[in-house]
């Protein structure tokens, strides 16, 4: 059985997309993103995955039209109650993380009426970014003065391992800055509502053949020595 130790965040982008592609509504895309979501979910455990953090909605979609703010607002209260239950018995922590000052009050109350219900789970710890902003995250923590405790307060869980997007975009999108500092990268173009198990093993095993130096040197192999050896002969 493969240890889990990793903390895998995701940028969940392309639902809107994936829908006018098709001819569909952007809130269908939305809901089809929840369905992948719940694929990646289940995949997570037996990929070594300890903790997944999803960015889900950023301070900046609240720049949205307001039908679609409100199409995931209630996306979301329904997902937190939904999933509860099976995420509790499948050994699945599930929390949100970002600002709650300006979630509706049924989001408020799904969120913690899941949070409270799953609260013991210890197989996977599921994080939704919800209203989250990096920025704002690393400011509210600079008042602190020293990097400990700045990372007392940013990083609930531990630094990030792998980070992937989905969708095409190549950036971070004000996600996880501080905590994403030394994580590898991973990009596909892959539509979020088509990411599923496989996807996720493929983007994982790539992170395995990567040399994680943390700002240090890759270690010498013997064989450099002796090819060093031969010219300095």
């Amino acid at each position: 059985m493969i240890q889990s130790t990793l903390h895998v965040a995701i940028i969940m982008d392309g639902n809107g997309r994936w829908a006018v592609r098709q001819g569909l509504p952007r809130a269908i895309g939305h809901r089809a993103g929840a369905e992948a979501l719940r694929r990646v979910v289940q995949s997570a455990p037996d990929l070594g995955i300890a903790a997944l953090t999803v960015y889900t909605f950023s301070s900046d979609n609240w720049k949205r039209p307001p039908e679609e703010v409100a199409a995931l607002m209630a996306l979301l209260a329904e997902y937190f109650d939904s999933e509860a239950e099976q995420l509790s018995k499948d050994g699945v922590r599930l929390s949100a993380i970002g600002r709650r000052d300006r979630l509706p009050h049924p989001v408020l109350a799904a969120i913690g009426r899941a949070e409270c219900s799953t609260y013991r789970g210890r197989r996977l710890w599921l994080r939704l970014a919800i209203d989250y902003s990096a920025r704002e995250a690393i400011l509210r923590a600079s008042d602190n003065t020293t990097r400990e405790r700045v990372e007392a307060e940013l990083a609930e869980a531990p630094a990030v391992d792998l980070l992937i997007r989905t969708g095409g975009e190549q950036r971070l999108s004000d996600f996880l800055l501080w905590e994403s500092a030394y994580a590898e990268l991973v990009f596909t173009h892959r539509m979020w509502p088509d990411f599923d198990g496989a996807d996720l093993r493929r983007a994982v095993n790539e992170f395995h053949q990567r040399g994680r130096r943390f700002g240090g040197l890759a270690p010498v192999v013997s064989h450099q020595y002796e090819v060093c050896d031969r010219w300095l002969r």
